[in-house]
């Protein structure tokens, strides 16, 4: 089963964080957090948010990029920015790759972005349109990468729950 991994660079609204774990959940991807963090992990804005799935969420912190990097050597990173050239749908995702997300207010440092052109991914928009919020833009690309790998190891049909097909 192809398991992906969401990483925030110093996320700070936990509302967005909330969301994007209880996606994390899921989708069955790892959520992966670089310090600081603009809230603290036992918040209520980040557990509602999150709703009762906080709970069954596989999430590490790290203090800083440089710890991320060492303690995931060898990752397979997708750098998502609106300063890129190559849209997210336009790449091929592999299982266990790496979809990072930079902070609310700037994204991610362009010294890290400079340094991983190719991996460089957007999320087109139109006119003015500076990005999408945090969580949905995670989504977005999170699926398209689920997408890719004919959705492993998801249900992939539903039932209602009073009524019958």
């Amino acid at each position: 089963m192809a398991r992906f991994n969401i990483v925030l660079y110093e996320p700070e609204i936990p509302q967005n964080t909330g969301n994007i774990g209880r996606t994390c959940v899921a989708a069955g991807a790892r959520l992966h957090l670089i310090e600081p963090l603009g809230f603290l992990l036992n918040e209520k804005n980040l557990k509602r948010a999150g709703m009762d799935y906080w709970d069954e969420l596989d999430v590490t912190t790290y203090v800083n990029y440089e710890e991320f990097l060492e303690k995931n050597p060898g990752a397979d990173i997708y750098y998502a920015t609106t300063k890129a050239r190559q849209l997210y749908s336009s790449v091929s995702y592999e299982p266990d790759c790496y979809l990072m997300f930079g902070k609310e207010s700037g994204g991610i440092p362009e010294e890290i972005l400079k340094e991983h052109p190719g991996t460089c991914i957007r999320i087109p928009m139109i006119g003015e349109a500076r990005s999408l919020n945090l969580a949905n833009a995670a989504a977005v690309v999170l699926y398209e990468a689920l997408r890719q790998n004919q959705f492993a190891g998801m249900k992939l049909s539903g039932q209602l729950h009073r009524l019958q097909w």
